[in-house]
């Protein structure tokens, strides 16, 4: 197995959707991508930054699940980086009522010694300048980097974000996304442009509708599960990524078909982390409930037929 790197946000988030309100309760993309890694048998690590503010019972979560936190910059005197947003009954829409980066916006990454030779490094979504600067940090090219990002990084930092791109072999984005990074409608052609980019993996979520692995001309569908009850989205996409990532790390193998297998995880822990509020889902998964829903999964996408000419 390999080691794995985080880089991304440990935050304060405040939810509303039409089925309740959270308060502030623990968020960020690096939270939520490292507590879905921590379900599989590899060290990892996070990078980020967090103000005085931050309760050490949170601090401790990641502790008890083997995150290392030495990359984690505790800024004493500043305030964690919070976030509040409301969803209406689609969920797939939210409207963000507060964004104060607080200590996020002089944030300046150092890798930790003990991960400076790591073997997977996924780069949360977050500043291109902050990304890169992890990147240029690490001397020797990790075995894979995985690159989640959004459209806000694609209006306002562009030439960043292109030069980020240029540097990884995986990344993940929402259809919407896609679309707008590479100007092609069709997702396949999109996937194509944004191949020449640099990534040689193209993962697109489809939210409910599943997600798209592209390969060079190879494509692979996994379904989203459907579900009884869905609480909150905040967090779901960086939890597939942690899935996706952590699932490659644990089996040191990067080969298209284990990817395939990687895009299920994430599927599978994704599918979870929208049962409740934010991390609360995820604190109090077994390894039972992992295994039974995967079955699902595959009795999802599993069948026989007989082809005739």
């Amino acid at each position: 197995m390999g080691n794995l790197l985080i880089v991304g946000t440990v935050a304060f988030d405040d939810i509303e959707t039409p089925f309740g309100k959270s308060d502030r309760i623990l968020g960020g993309a690096a939270t939520f991508i490292g507590l879905s890694a921590s379900h599989f048998n590899t060290e990892s690590g996070i990078i980020s930054v967090i103000g005085g503010d931050f309760p050490k019972a949170y601090l401790d979560i990641f502790k008890e699940r083997n995150i290392d936190i030495s990359g984690i910059d505790i800024q004493e005197e500043g305030k964690t980086f919070y976030w509040k947003g409301k969803y209406d009954y689609n969920l797939n829409d939210r409207e963000t009522l507060v964004t104060d980066l607080n200590v996020l916006a002089d944030f300046n990454p150092m890798v930790p010694e003990k991960f400076i030779d790591c073997d997977f490094l996924m780069l949360g979504n977050l500043h291109p300048d902050v990304q890169m600067a992890v990147i240029e940090q690490i001397p020797e090219r990790p075995k894979l980097v995985v690159l989640d990002t959004m459209n806000f990084w694609m209006d306002n930092t562009p030439e960043q974000l292109a030069k980020v791109v240029g540097k990884v072999d995986v990344i993940t984005i929402n259809d919407e996304e896609a679309r707008q990074l590479s100007g092609e409608y069709s997702l396949l052609k999109a996937a194509e442009k944004i191949h020449q980019m640099g990534p040689k993996y193209v993962v697109i979520k489809k939210g409910e509708h599943g997600a798209l692995l592209f390969n060079n001309g190879d494509v692979f569908f996994a379904p989203a599960l459907p579900l009884e009850e869905v609480f909150d989205p905040t967090g779901a996409g960086d939890t597939f990524a942690g899935g996706f990532i952590g699932y490659l790390a644990s089996t040191n193998d990067i080969s298209f078909d284990n990817m395939k297998r990687a895009v299920i995880y994430g599927s599978n822990f994704a599918s979870f982390c929208v049962e409740r509020f934010g991390v609360e889902r995820m604190l109090n998964l077994s390894r039972e409930e992992v295994r039974k829903r995967l079955k699902q999964f595959k009795q999802l996408t599993q069948f026989e037929i007989e082809l005739t000419q």
